[in-house]
This record gives C-alpha cells, structure tokens and sequence, in this order.
C-alpha cells in the first residue's frame, strides 16, 4: 500500500472547532476509542475531513488512557483535498492511497468506518462504475475481512437517497419506509448500490454475526464540503462569495432539511459504538424542512452579499431527473436508541460553513 507524504503538522482551525464539539457531545462514549484501532476509507472526502479531525483532536484532549490509532484510506479519485496537508507526520494517523475495491489485506482494526464513495450527484453520475464498485465490491471486502478479524464495530454508510422520491404519506421518512428509487435512472448508481449495499450489511450481521450498522444521512454540510462540490449549498455559497446572482436551476420549491456536520458526525459515531447489528439509522434533522429558494435567500443573508436569485437552465437533461421534491426524517429512532440530538440550527451552521469558505475560496 502507498502512503501518502505531506509536508508540515498543523490542525485546521475550522475542523478542529468542530472536532471539539463532537469529542464535546459524545462525552464517556469517547472513551470506546481508547487505545482502538480505526480503519476509515474515504478519509478525503467531505465526511472523511471529519472523522480524520474527530480521532486527532480526541488524542489531542488527553481524554483517552490509551490514544487510538488511526488508518486513513482513500484513492484521491477527486485529487487529494488541501486539508491533508498539515497531517503527515502524526505517529497516531497513517494516511494510505488505497482502492478498497482492490484491496482484501488490511491492518486488523478494532473498528471499521466504510465511507468510501462518491455522494455529489454530478460526480456520481460522470464515474457511475466506480461509484457502483465502492458500495458494493468494496464494501463486500470489509465485511469479508471482518468475517475473519471480527472488529467491535463496523459503519456502513448509505444515505437517505434510497427513500428515492417517497410520497406524501410518507414524508416526514423513517426507517421503515421501503423506498421509490428507480433502478435504471440517472441517480440509480448511487441509490441502488447503496440499496444493495444495505442488504449485505443485514445479512452479514445475521449470518456471520459481523456487528455492522448503516447510517443514512440526510444532507449534511459544513465544512470540508467543497465549493467545486456542486451540490446546493456549495452551489449557493459559490454564487454570493464571488459577487453572482445565485443561479437556480430548478423552480426552487423542492425542500430539505440540513445537518450541521458537527451533529451528523456525533450521529455517525453513536451508531458505530452503540447501534444495533444489521440496522439502519436515519441521521440528520427534522426542521426546518427548507425549499431551495428560501435556502438561498439565507445564504444571502448569512453571506451580506448584494446578489439576487435568478432561474436558469442546466445543460444537463438529466440534472433534475429522479430528484426528490421534499426530503425531510424521522430521527425518533436514533433519538431513542443512541440519544442522538442534534443542536446546531440551520442560520448557525450556515455562518460556520460560511467562515470556513471565505478562508477556503477554491
């Protein structure tokens, strides 16, 4: 396996805020981590960023008798992000360029944290295979090796896509919910391997005993989430950093709800140590269920800038087929199993994102 070399050793002030506020939130629950060992794949991507920062500023706090170690791996098919560069060096974190879809050998971890995959619609949609191939094969080849080295905790993550376009009835969505996901669309690379990704994971938990949870993730954002990212938020903060209307290419009357990254992460983690083998847990929040266009007029007022929000067109005929009206959770059941409570409302995540982007221009 490559490692992969950086210069310097320095802590993002905006990830290490956030960091803090998950070690905060998690409280004894962070002493599982003592002394473990940790696999992450995906550790360049948006959520990876904070899972990196989570396990360094733990260490960092002194809290753990024993600091854990962590294993960092990613293929950088999108580059490698510039958050990276101030971590090599550490003894506590090995960062590795890996593809998990071609690796079945990996250093015996304590706990697995699969998060290798592609989740901005625009770049799922231009590597569909690979995509396909992360969710599934890749996945396959953790929980073959947890078969054997049988870890105490293993995430998988899906997301909340694999409800599809749910009908009325069945908004807000829990886990319940079997879905309205078409498999041959523009978007079914992603939702139906995840899907099928889900259905290993059961199976393994109840055939092979593997202690595998899933999390569903219901728009997360904040920082780490790239300007370039091109999904909506990022689209929106692009537009008003840089002085231009906000364009918007839809009717701007779909809606969603948005998690802060700080209370998605302290949900992610709840589900490893404590969820249950083989089930699902939808992570995000229950209000406000926001429409695009008000989402934007926010960003406008978050950002101060002098901008408006204008309707276009994409050249993507496809750029809006499969893409569901209103998404919002039903978070009870991670409330009630894993005292999972988000905090962070959605005018404060926005400034957090917002400080972070005017330091992070791309």
């Amino acid at each position: 396996m490559e490692s992969l070399v950086t210069p310097d050793l320095k802590l993002n002030i905006h990830f290490e805020r956030d960091a803090e506020g998950v070690v905060g939130s998690l409280g004894a629950l962070n002493n599982s981590f003592s002394g473990k060992r940790i696999l992450l794949t995906g550790a360049a991507g948006f959520l990876g960023v904070q899972f990196v920062h989570y396990f360094l500023r733990l260490n960092d706090s002194g809290q753990l008798t024993v600091p854990c170690r962590l294993t960092a791996m990613d293929n950088y098919i999108r580059g490698t992000p510039t958050w990276l560069q101030g971590l090599q060096g550490r003894g506590d974190l090995d960062l590795q360029k890996v593809d998990i879809v071609a690796t079945r050998d990996f250093e015996r971890p304590d706990f697995i944290i699969h998060a290798a995959s592609i989740a901005s619609p625009t770049f799922y949609r231009q590597f569909p295979i690979e995509t396909m191939d992360a969710n599934v094969i890749g996945l396959r080849n953790l929980l073959d090796y947890a078969a054997v080295r049988r870890p105490e905790g293993f995430l998988f993550f899906s997301t909340s896509e694999i409800y599809g376009d749910p009908d009325s009835a069945h908004i807000p969505t829990d886990e319940t919910y079997r879905g309205n996901v078409s498999c041959t669309g523009p978007r079914a690379c992603y939702d139906e391997s995840k899907r099928f990704g889900e259905t290993l994971c059961v199976n393994f938990a109840k055939v092979r005993g593997i202690p595998v949870t899933i999390a569903r993730p219901f728009n997360n954002y904040g920082p780490g989430l790239r300007l370039s990212d091109r999904r909506v938020l990022p689209d929106f903060f692009r537009d008003a950093l840089g002085g231009r209307d906000i364009v918007m290419l839809s009717d701007g009357c779909a809606t969603r709800t948005f998690c802060y990254v700080t209370d998605a992460i302290s949900g992610y983690l709840r589900i490893l140590l404590r969820g249950r083998p083989g089930e699902a847990y939808n992570v995000g929040t229950e209000k406000p269920e926001i429409s695009m266009k008000d989402l934007a007029a926010l960003v406008i007022k978050v950002t101060g800038a002098d901008v408006r929000v204008v309707h276009g067109n994409s050249g993507d005929k496809d750029y809006l087929t499969d893409n569901p009206q209103r998404r919002c959770p039903i978070i009870r059941k991670a409330r009630e199993e894993l005292d999972y409570a988000p905090s962070v409302g959605l005018e404060e995540g926005l400034q957090r994102a917002c400080a972070y982007y005017r330091d992070h221009a791309e």
